[in-house]
């Protein structure tokens, strides 16, 4: 069972969902309209919670978290800086994990570099490489102003159409129209958006620092983050990394192959539970 729970950290109110014993595990979210952790890891979080204990983060100014009051609202360093005050303050002592999603996947490293408590990583659909912003990742950062046109940005985020569910699009357009929440997403994403992506690029002497055992998830149908100009890229600097691509499974991975994604999970996180 998962408990809804809140913290003060660095400056903000930060939610989390925490369940389940044994080896800790900080779980961070990818950013877009109404995105939220729930958002990307609905349907993995509580069976991962019967062989883990996680601790499943809102990023700042996502979900049931706070928001920040002045510029930049897209803040990496920020996200990066919640993520160590958790391990620090919140996670019980000693060794733990960080799963991530796509820019929750960079965060997760850019973490792991800078933390020697963290001893394995679990990337799902990672960004983290410098590369060109193509017309999904554009689209899916653009405010949208109907469900329709929400649902016509996260349909190319899926390998599969049937895997979008009116669910998770009545989630997202719930969200975003809670108070002036899509007015801040706005403002977050303001164009040219290839700021964001570069923002979260991971530097060389970051990769060199990463100690921790890296696996890396990724769809081979992937289109606003592909693999080739990701994951694979990343994997290049990160010589101890294993890479697993899947077929028929776009940029939603934990979702759209939630088996696969517990089954890698469990793998990494129970071997640290063991040990």
């Amino acid at each position: 069972m998962l408990n809804s729970q809140k913290a003060e950290i660095a400056g903000h109110s930060v939610h989390y969902w925490e369940g389940g014993e044994g080896f800790p595990v900080l779980m961070l979210h990818g950013v877009g309209p109404g995105t939220s952790i729930v958002g990307n890891f609905g349907p993995v979080l509580e069976p991962l919670a019967e062989h883990c204990h996680i601790f499943a983060a809102d990023l700042i100014g996502f979900g049931e978290s706070g928001r920040k009051s002045a510029a930049p609202l897209f803040d990496v360093d920020l996200w990066v800086e919640q993520a160590l005050a958790m391990i620090d303050e919140i996670l019980p002592p000693g060794p733990c994990g960080i799963a991530g999603h796509s820019l929750g996947g960079a965060l997760a490293l850019k973490t792991a570099s800078r933390c020697d408590r963290v001893n394995c990583v679990l990337t799902s659909s990672s960004v983290g490489a410098s590369y060109s912003l193509n017309d999904a990742l554009d689209g899916f950062w653009t405010l949208p102003n109907t469900p329709d046109a929400l649902k016509d940005s996260m349909i190319k985020m899926v390998g599969n159409p049937a895997a979008l569910t009116d669910e998770m699009i009545d989630q997202r357009w719930a969200l975003l129209k809670t108070g002036d929440y899509a007015a801040y997403f706005g403002e977050m994403f303001a164009p040219p958006r290839q700021q964001y992506l570069d923002a979260a690029v991971l530097s060389p002497e970051e990769l060199a620092n990463i100690s921790a055992k890296v696996v890396m998830l990724h769809g081979r149908d992937d289109q606003p983050c592909p693999a080739e100009e990701t994951t694979n890229t990343l994997a290049q600097s990160l010589s101890g990394a294993d890479v697993h691509l899947f077929g028929n499974c776009g940029h939603n991975l934990p979702r759209e192959r939630s088996e696969d994604y517990l089954t890698a999970a469990i793998q990494l996180f129970e071997t640290e539970t063991n040990s």
